[in-house]
């Protein structure tokens, strides 16, 4: 587990803080006491999450764009951080398809400028790359890919994930052999929790259609995903953080996933978070199956996540019915109009303290 005391008053810059994920870290880093300066343009939804819990009062907020260099090491030369953590991306799947240019541009570019950055910069000592599980060749196998497999994704938002791999992976190894930096990337699962508000992912979907008072719309009920709460991937991050930082040979390539039992197939999650929402609500969701003959999408993948509990003792604390219980409970909150920020932060404390053996 994270060392609480570790991140206290340490300067951690994150890129795209603005986001979904980005807003649970800032909260997350916040409740830990840490120097936080966020790095991203305006949040990408409306309403979003990073407004929605007031996490400019208390951060130190920039607003920038990630392909622009010039900007992002002034940034960096004002912070001088101990510990970078890249999120800002392009994150969907479907709208890569879309803007494909654009999605390699901050991708790839990105993370080409994060990299030049910490570069440039002494003070950093710890940097994790946070990517995705699709950066794998997909090939359909019932069994998890391991970090040593084939880099290869098939969309234009994977592969260049993918490319983001070895453009961290170029860096490290011609500019930082002989310093005390030490670099990871963390390739995490789909994931869920209160306060996603994006396009074309399913939770949002389930939001909008109790607002609506509509049924759920599913594309594919029968992909299976590892799917895991946000705050899985957030606090396993800061854990290859505070590893490396204190011992550079913690630094490598890490899978975050759930437990087997927690990659299920959309339906499957959904239909659970029906159950939880009625049982919770007294009310009626439900879900229904409807193609648009959309662009291809995988539709079986997992992830081994024996490196990371092994090397790091990571585990994940919530299986997926418990992630859609936390899930319900924030959206519940959000749609009675209620301080948001407390849900969070009592699931945070909550997580802290849970323990599955």
């Amino acid at each position: 587990m994270v060392d609480t005391g570790f991140y206290k008053n340490r300067k951690v810059l994150i890129t795209g803080h603005t986001g979904f994920k980005g807003a649970w870290m800032c909260q997350v880093l916040k409740e830990l006491g840490a120097d936080v300066t966020g790095y991203a343009l305006k949040p990408p939804t409306d309403p979003s999450l990073f407004f929605l819990c007031k996490m400019e009062q208390y951060i130190h907020s920039v607003e920038g764009d990630i392909r622009d260099l010039k900007h992002l090491q002034q940034v960096f030369e004002r912070v001088q951080p101990e510990i970078v953590i890249h999120m800002a991306a392009q994150p969907i799947v479907r709208e890569s398809y879309k803007n494909p240019v654009y999605t390699y541009d901050v991708n790839v570019m990105g993370t080409v400028n994060v990299m030049e950055c910490v570069r440039l910069t002494d003070s950093v000592k710890s940097v994790v790359n946070v990517t995705t599980d699709k950066v794998y060749k997909n090939k359909e196998w019932e069994w998890g890919y391991r970090e040593n497999e084939e880099l290869n994704g098939f969309d234009p938002y994977s592969n260049s994930k993918s490319c983001s791999e070895l453009v961290t992976e170029s860096y490290k190894n011609s500019f930082f052999a002989d310093r005390k930096t030490a670099i990871s990337t963390a390739r995490a699962g789909n994931v869920v929790g209160g306060g996603d508000f994006a396009a074309d992912r399913i939770i949002p979907d389930c939001v909008r259609a109790i607002e609506n008072n509509c049924d759920i719309v599913i594309r594919n009920p029968h992909s299976t995903r590892p799917y895991q709460h946000v705050l899985e991937p957030i606090f396993a991050y800061l854990m290859i953080a505070e590893k490396q930082y204190k011992d550079a040979a913690y630094a490598g390539h890490y899978n975050v996933g759930p437990d087997e039992n927690s990659c299920v197939t959309t339906g499957e999650l959904v239909g659970t978070f029906c159950k939880c929402w009625n049982s919770l609500t007294g009310k009626t969701l439900n879900w229904v199956q409807q193609g648009d003959g959309g662009p291809h999408e995988a539709n079986f993948l997992k992830l081994d996540c024996s490196k990371i509990k092994s090397k790091l003792g990571w585990k994940p604390k919530w299986n997926y019915e418990e992630m859609l219980e936390k899930t319900v409970e924030w959206v519940q909150s959000y749609i009675a109009k209620k301080d948001v920020s407390e849900v969070m932060m009592r699931q945070i404390y909550e997580y802290k303290k849970a323990g599955r053996e």
